[in-house]
């Protein structure tokens, strides 16, 4: 019996008053309560594959890791992509160029071959471009 009534307490509520009763003060307070919801819709910040593996430093020749943070044009992902703190990103964007430099990364797209940058493709298109020669 003092469960159920317990229960039908709780499920009663008192009612709301008339907004010209309300005070100013009640006023900011329902106001900033219905503001809350927003602030819980963050989204959580990534966490790089380096804190994971616990990696504190990337060496160029580790050429598997710096393909990691690479899109498939070659170009370096930015932090917000991967999660990198800003020295981390330092580390990496520092190892990649290193490894362009000894030829273990690409420049351009990490793609070989009918990407859209291919060397072929372009040849082809070229060919459809150049006028034809009318037979007499």
């Amino acid at each position: 019996m003092r469960k159920k009534e317990e229960n039908l307490e709780q499920t009663l509520e008192p009612a709301e008053k008339v907004p010209s009763e309300m005070t100013e003060v009640e006023e900011v307070v329902k106001k900033t309560q219905a503001r809350e919801p927003r602030l819980r819709n963050r989204k959580r910040r990534k966490v790089s594959f380096l804190t994971i593996e616990k990696i504190d430093r990337v060496d160029y020749k580790d050429v598997q890791l710096l393909k990691r943070f690479l899109n498939d044009q070659g170009k370096i992902l930015p932090a917000r992509n991967t999660g990198n703190t800003a020295k981390q990103q330092r580390m990496i964007s520092r190892a990649i160029r290193r490894a362009r430099e000894m030829a273990l990364l690409p420049f351009d797209g990490l793609e070989t071959g009918g990407g859209e940058y291919s060397y072929a493709r372009r040849s082809r298109s070229r060919a459809r471009q150049e006028p034809r020669e009318e037979s007499q």
